[in-house]
């Protein structure tokens, strides 16, 4: 005749095992959500960084700005011509 029930000790183990494996997926959809965040707000910043880009462009032209600083040298233009192989 079959038993009807795991022993006890068997059953909290399944059960630890199970609730292990619950709170592991909840924290992977919570890393999941965090995530996305992230991504968006990277984006983000990368969206006001070019538009900040192009205003200063708009005022100083072609240059190269040091970050650290603020100095601006220009960008010399290169001849194509002179970067050809003949």
């Amino acid at each position: 005749m079959a038993k009807n029930k795991i022993k006890k000790e068997e059953l909290e183990d399944l059960q630890a095992k199970v609730i292990n494996i619950n709170n592991l997926q909840y924290k992977l959809g919570a890393l999941e959500i965090e995530k996305n965040k992230v991504l968006q707000s990277y984006d983000v910043a990368k969206t006001e960084l070019k538009t900040l880009q192009l205003a200063l462009k708009e005022v100083y032209g072609g240059v190269s700005i040091d970050v650290n600083d603020g100095s601006i040298k220009k960008i010399e233009e290169v001849d194509e011509q002179t970067n050809k192989k003949n």
